[in-house]
């Protein structure tokens, strides 16, 4: 099927009456975009953050009359906002989507690549991944890093612990590194689910993996048992988080932070570095890696 869709420029103080308009004319889903390259991160809490110059598509059937909408819309707005209205063609969206997605080689040992895909090295360490929903895929410059990380470290036997594991890329690759035994913490349970699957697209029995909520972890078994404690998360939450991520840490273990920007490596550094020395050991698209050693004593 084809639908038409009318695409407009908005400022911040525009985009909820643009959206109200717009729906008001019939369009069937109205999705907003960055118009201008810049991030948004963590919100507090009851905020919903918006770009300044935001880019509004609004869809609506082929045989709308896009001249009634345009006329509809208040001219102030109109005159203001850049419509264009362009025929978007029916594809074969699951295709189109899954075209994205190629075999990617982290380090020396370690590939991913989509599930759909036949890896372009099998004797290497394939792991074999379903983007689905969770973050984790690692075409992001964390993931990117914290699996570089990975790859270069023994973990032959070793129990990990991946905090925010998203779609479990990081706790699966490592298991397939070597490791032991993984714990795998999210509050998603999308993020669960893709966890425990990925798991097993991966032959990785599930004993091997504990998948659990923060609320359900077992800390009488992990508290101080990690060889390797790995969380790609935001700034706020590896500060808010830094007692529990520690405490899964055995003496002598690696603590593996990602999800920073460039300038809050230093705070996050600092911040740790009253219980273990820490520093920047790698940088990507103005994102940083932080690692770690927890003291033996």
């Amino acid at each position: 099927m084809t639908w038409l869709q009318l695409r407009v420029d908005a400022g911040r103080a525009q985009i909820a009456k643009w959206e109200e308009h717009l729906l008001d004319s019939g369009a069937v889903a109205v999705t907003l975009e960055d118009n201008a390259d810049q991030p948004l991160l963590e919100p507090g809490v009851g905020e919903t953050p918006l770009w300044d110059l935001t880019r509004i598509t609004a869809l609506y059937p082929a045989d709308a009359d896009m001249h009634a909408v345009l006329q509809a819309i208040p001219a102030h707005l109109r005159d203001t906002g850049n419509a264009r209205v362009e025929i978007l063609e029916d594809k074969d969206w699951e295709r189109e989507w899954m075209q994205r997605y190629r075999p990617m080689q982290f380090g020396q040992r370690l590939w991913v690549c989509p599930s759909w895909l036949q890896p372009p090295e099998p004797d290497a360490v394939n792991l074999m991944l379903d983007p689905g929903l969770a973050f984790g895929t690692g075409t992001h410059p964390t993931t990117a890093m914290c699996l570089t990380q990975l790859d270069g470290m023994s973990l032959s036997g070793q129990a990990i612990v991946d905090y925010g594991c998203g779609s479990g890329i990081l706790a699966v690759a490592a298991l397939k590194l070597g490791a032991a035994r993984a714990l795998g913490v999210d509050n998603d349970p999308q993020a669960l689910a893709a966890c425990r699957d990925n798991a097993t697209r991966n032959g990785i029995a599930l004993e091997r993996l504990a998948i659990a909520y923060p609320h359900e972890v077992d800390h009488a078994h992990w508290t101080r048992s990690a060889d390797v404690v790995i969380a790609n998360i935001l700034a706020g939450p590896l500060i808010e988080l830094s007692s529990t991520l520690l405490n899964f840490l055995q003496p002598g273990g690696t603590l593996l932070l990602s999800g920073l920007l460039q300038h809050q490596g230093e705070a996050l550094c600092a911040h740790y570095g009253d219980t273990l020395p820490i520093a920047i050991v790698d940088e990507m698209d103005g994102w940083v890696c932080l690692r770690g050693q927890l003291p033996t004593r």
